[in-house]
């Protein structure tokens, strides 16, 4: 869902960011998008991902990036003429699959790094959450950021925020987008 709801909105030459690469699903999709003239950001802290993904990304001829430091450094790392020029930045939540399942998403630092993501994205840019309610820490990292975008940035300042739940299965994943608004 998250991956249709961004194809209408990225396009080839964009700049985008993969903000927890993971096994690099996404950051596949998010290549395959901005083709050969964008440029793909991602972030992770586990060298596995890194790995992972440059190794699924290996025939895309994007220009990537890749850090292995956590999603709450991206602005010192991103270059200064890319701020507020992102399209899309898309986080997967929880940890990483078929790896230790002790290392974690945080709240805490998830949320300095959707921070961060508001002021990056450019106008009409959007921003793809997915939270997993279903594993340990994930029920409390869901309902913080979750929290956190209803009652905090979002209503100061130009942006919508949906949200995609299964109401009846309180553990079911859970989709957050933002769109920020053209103004």
């Amino acid at each position: 869902m998250a991956q249709a709801w961004l194809s209408a909105h990225i396009q080839a030459g964009d700049t985008v960011i993969d903000a927890t690469l993971g096994n690099g699903f996404d950051a596949l999709y998010l290549a395959q998008s901005i083709g050969k003239t964008g440029t793909l950001y991602g972030f992770d802290v586990q060298q596995e991902a890194i790995h992972s993904t440059t190794q699924r990304l290996q025939d895309e001829p994007c220009e990537q990036v890749f850090f292995l430091h956590g999603h709450e450094h991206m602005m010192a790392h991103i270059p200064q003429d890319k701020h507020g020029h992102i399209q899309a930045i898309m986080f997967n939540l929880g940890w990483l699959p078929n790896s230790d399942k002790s290392v974690i998403t945080h709240a805490d630092t998830t949320i300095l790094a959707l921070k961060q993501s508001l002021q990056l994205l450019a106008p009409s840019g959007r921003i793809s959450i997915m939270l997993y309610p279903g594993h340990h820490g994930g029920d409390l990292e869901a309902a913080q950021v979750t929290d956190w975008l209803q009652t905090k940035h979002l209503h100061d300042i130009s942006f919508k925020l949906e949200q995609i739940r299964v109401p009846q299965r309180p553990k079911a994943p859970i989709l957050l987008q933002i769109q920020k608004e053209n103004i």
